[in-house]
């Protein structure tokens, strides 16, 4: 895989023609993916604001149902534009399949509670976003599916946890907050030993930094309500997968519990892959100028970004992402009291507990995104009262560089 340091501006183009979508490169597939016009050739791919649809007679009606006919019957099985939008990030992924979700959660749960039996067990990151570690430590005990949570980066703790039968894995990487970056290879390795189906988050990354498949991932999920979008528009996610795993577990699971993308959701998330490359590589290098920046003013304890070469993880980190993404973690050497006055000493970086946008965000992952963890869970996964989640917005660098460096100063140590 390609690192950081080998980036360069793009090379002279070649005037061979591509044949078509399955040799288009990515920027191409952001921008044509999956695009199907109608009868009216429109540019733009077209908004059906639809639930329903009707047939011309009664015995079309009976094959759409019974299976053999293939159209359009009810938008929480298939619509148009979300279909476009399904097919755009799978061919990104590297996925044969893409079911569009409500949110980024509502794609994590699905794609765990679809697969999960009672009496089954999964292994899971024990650094995740708050709503995983409930969903998979509290929810799914709800319905007799046990859960152990081991250390991250530790691949002998993965080993030792997967060395009895587990049905599924679930890690994120890079976790949220403390950019924690995860072996995918030796941990889907070891996944598949155990028999289990390896889930991915990989909505830092997006699929342009990183495509978990190509490292062993059975499914992989999104919240396309962060890069996606972004510019905090609309909330959706995604989960991408092979045929066998849809057909078996995810559709059926879908069809009936119903937690759709809206197509007017879809057809937003169209517009923000359109941009998405110019966007993420824009992020990222604005990052890691700034955690340069961070990493040496004297009230910052640490900073954490896998595209420094002081992140415990920055080899392994540039063997599997393109970049480094577009979000930075700072811990204050104040605590509470100093992540405070640097939040409230910012100008043009809003507080807010979303990433992925198009505006600068940072928060205070202790009292907001991670409150619900004991103070002891915090501190095992690396947050402390000091931690800032910062997400890089496209401002000018140079503009951020100084709001964040008078936030320093005023958050003193």
């Amino acid at each position: 895989m390609p690192r950081e340091s080998d980036f360069s501006p793009a090379q002279s183009p070649s005037l061979e023609a591509p044949t078509g979508p399955a040799t288009w490169r990515a920027d191409t597939l952001l921008v044509r993916g999956g695009l199907a016009r109608t009868g009216l050739n429109e540019t733009s791919e077209a908004l059906f604001l639809n639930s329903g649809y009707v047939y011309p007679n009664a015995e079309e009606a009976e094959a759409a149902f019974d299976g053999t006919l293939e159209r359009y019957v009810y938008s929480r099985f298939r619509n148009p534009t979300i279909s476009v939008f399904e097919e755009r990030l799978a061919a990104l992924e590297g996925a044969p399949v893409c079911k569009a979700t409500a949110s980024g959660m509502a794609a994590v749960t699905s794609a765990l509670l679809c697969q999960v039996r009672a009496g089954d067990r999964v292994v899971a990151a024990r650094d995740l976003f708050g709503s995983c570690s409930w969903v998979i430590g509290d929810l799914l005990a709800q319905y007799g599916v046990s859960a152990e949570f081991v250390d991250t980066e530790n691949l002998d703790a993965w080993a030792q946890a997967l060395a009895k039968p587990t049905r599924a894995v679930f890690l994120e990487t890079p976790s949220n907050p403390t950019l924690r970056i995860v072996d995918l290879k030796g941990v889907c390795d070891l996944a598949h030993a155990a028999g289990a189906t390896v889930v991915v988050d990989n909505a830092f990354a997006t699929p342009l930094l990183q495509r978990p498949r190509d490292f062993g991932a059975d499914v992989v999920v999104h919240s396309a309500t962060k890069w996606i979008d972004g510019q905090g528009r609309c909330l959706g996610g995604a989960v991408l997968c092979d045929e066998a795993f849809n057909e078996t577990y995810l559709g059926p699971f879908l069809r009936h519990t119903g937690p759709c993308l809206a197509p007017f959701n879809a057809w937003v998330m169209l517009k923000g892959l359109e941009t998405l490359s110019l966007r993420i590589n824009r992020h990222s290098a604005t990052a890691l100028t700034l955690a340069g920046l961070i990493e040496g003013h004297p009230a910052v304890a640490r900073a954490l970004y896998p595209g420094l070469a002081s992140h415990p993880r920055h080899a392994l980190a540039q063997s599997q992402m393109k970049a480094g993404g577009g979000v930075i973690a700072l811990s204050l050497k104040g605590g509470r009291a100093s992540a405070y006055r640097f939040l409230n000493a910012l100008s043009i970086v809003d507080i807010s507990n979303n990433l992925g946008d198009a505006k600068s965000l940072a928060c205070h992952p202790w009292t907001t995104t991670h409150q619900r963890l004991s103070p002891e869970e915090k501190l095992i996964q690396g947050i402390d009262e000091g931690l800032i989640r910062f997400s890089v917005g496209l401002e000018d660098p140079e503009d951020l560089a100084a709001d964040i460096g008078a936030a320093l100063d005023a958050a003193g140590g």
